[in-house]
């Protein structure tokens, strides 16, 4: 089919294909503009990737960066890394494929670091690494641990000491990089204010020099001083008449005890009243011969018998009087002669009776016990190897198990024979006892002062507790209170020698420091390795 167009309908198509052609134009430039764009824009997202990988892993990067780009890096990597657990037991860091396993060992031994090492998670020879650990612990300088290969670990060279509570600086040089890792335990340790401690009235003292007592503990018993104890025995036989004293009774220096008759007395007192008699009828005879004799009226002879009789009859009549006074009787005229009067020989208390109304007694027989209680003694047990610590004359205190008593005193006796059986050797203390509190038969801890001495380093006698396993002392850093293990030395009940695990200037708790170990307990606290 045939169209015809005229000039008009001509210029109009030709105007709508030149604007169509213009549209077209302008939408293929902007299409490219924009590929051109995106292309740049993708390319550049590309180099500052690899830019960034380049700085991350410690090479070179396009833009001049060196190393110290990537010890930054590493740090950051080192605080977004939390701990694992390894195949060990361990802290477990990784970092672009290399890791590294620590733990602490102690089974059978003293606790030791023992690091384990990976590659791309599989077990990595530990002479490929070299490892250094810094441990900072509260209150000490950093420890810094090497390490040398045994058997598929490294292992530290130096003992872990408890509490294992620090912080772990971790340095692993592997091929030609560096890692940086670090971590933080915590065990025995308990938070506490100054105001905290004050409610709780905890004492915080600073550990430092003091002179401390040396002293042996013996044990003993009280005992009646033997030097002022009085069997009284009846000398004469007899049969009991009447009984003034009983057990207990405090009795004054010839006090009347008990009256016996004997006959003895009754036959020692007639001897007596006979030669008192005869030695007057003597007398009398060498009066009246003497007389006659100066007077020339008798013979001297007569004169000198009687002075003979007169002085036989006085060493008769001094003879019966000694008699009688051995045995304790007074001599008596008219009166009854078979009473025997039993008095006290000195001032105590009765502290035995074996006599009854109308019981006959022997001429030897303990009646009674009189003890004078005003002293006792403190009589000691010491074995063979403290004998040449105990000397005459050493200060000692004496404390009663009982009751709360002690009394001071000075060792007075030091016996110089060890028993067969026992193999010890006894001593002895004199104590005064004025208000009689020191009974006889009570057991006595005994305390002798060997000797002071100046320590460097001593801590309250409070201040010590026991932790798990530890003795302890709880060491003040900030707020922080943490066990210390420590070592003792010599004590005296009120200071404590301290030998190693606390340092003089170290502030520790003292009084009430019992109250921190509870606190402990409740916090639970874990042996974590």
């Amino acid at each position: 089919m045939k169209i015809n167009l005229n000039k008009k309908q001509m210029l109009s198509i030709s105007g709508v294909l030149v604007v169509g052609a213009v549209i077209a134009w302008l939408i293929l430039g902007t299409n490219k503009s924009q590929m051109e764009t995106d292309e740049h824009g993708h390319d550049s997202h590309t180099e500052a990737a690899a830019h960034n990988d380049a700085e991350h892993h410690g090479e070179e990067a396009k833009d001049g960066h060196t190393d110290d780009k990537e010890h930054a890096d590493e740090e950051h990597h080192e605080e977004a890394a939390a701990p694992q657990k390894g195949p060990h037991g361990g802290k477990l860091f990784k970092q672009d494929g290399y890791a590294i396993e620590v733990t602490i060992f102690e089974t059978n031994v003293e606790p030791q670091f023992r690091i384990y090492t990976y590659l791309n998670g599989k077990p990595l020879d530990p002479t490929a690494s070299q490892v250094t650990l810094t441990l900072d612990r509260l209150g000490r300088p950093p420890q810094v641990f090497k390490f040398v290969k045994e058997n598929d670990y490294l292992k530290g060279d130096a003992v872990v000491e408890e509490p294992h509570s620090f912080n772990v600086a971790l340095t692993a040089q592997h091929g030609n990089k560096s890692y940086r890792f670090g971590y933080e335990q915590i065990e025995a340790r308990v938070a506490m204010t100054d105001a905290q401690l004050k409610q709780s009235n905890v004492e915080v003292l600073t550990a430092g020099p003091a002179r401390i007592k040396s002293a042996l503990s013996l044990i003993g018993e009280i005992r009646f001083n033997e030097d002022r104890l009085v069997h009284v025995v009846p000398r004469l036989a007899g049969v009991v008449e009447s009984v003034a004293a009983n057990i207990g009774d405090q009795v004054r220096k010839g006090q009347l005890l008990a009256v016996i008759s004997s006959q003895s007395l009754a036959d020692q007192r007639s001897e007596l009243l006979a030669a008192q008699k005869r030695l007057s009828l003597a007398r009398m005879t060498y009066a009246r011969e003497k007389k006659l004799w100066e007077e020339k009226i008798s013979a001297e002879q007569d004169y000198l018998q009687a002075r003979n009789a007169m002085q036989e009859a006085e060493i008769a009549t001094q003879n019966a009087q000694q008699k009688l006074a051995s045995l304790g009787g007074a001599a008596r005229g008219s009166g009854n002669l078979t009473r025997y009067e039993i008095r006290a020989p000195i001032n105590g208390v009765v502290v035995e009776k074996h006599i009854s109304l109308g019981e006959a007694v022997k001429d030897d027989a303990t009646i009674f016990i009189v003890a004078d209680l005003s002293t006792v003694w403190a009589e000691m047990t010491i074995y063979a190897k403290d004998l040449n610590t105990v000397k005459v004359g050493q200060k000692a205190t004496v404390k009663a198990t009982a009751f709360e008593s002690q009394s001071s005193g000075a060792v007075s006796y030091v016996g110089a024979l060890v028993g067969e059986q026992t193999r010890t050797a006894k001593a002895r203390i004199v104590l005064p006892n004025p208000k009689g509190i020191w009974r006889p038969g009570l057991p006595v801890n005994i305390e002798l002062v060997a000797g002071e001495v100046e320590v460097p380093v001593a801590v309250s006698a409070e201040a010590i507790q026991t932790v798990r396993d530890w003795t302890v002392v709880f060491g003040r850093y900030g707020d922080n209170l943490e066990a210390r293990p420590v070592e003792l030395g010599r004590s005296d009940g009120k200071f404590t020698e301290v030998i190693s695990g606390l340092a003089a200037g170290e502030q520790y708790a003292a009084q009430n420091s019992f109250l921190i170990k509870a606190d402990l307990g409740k916090s639970g606290a874990s042996h974590d390795h």
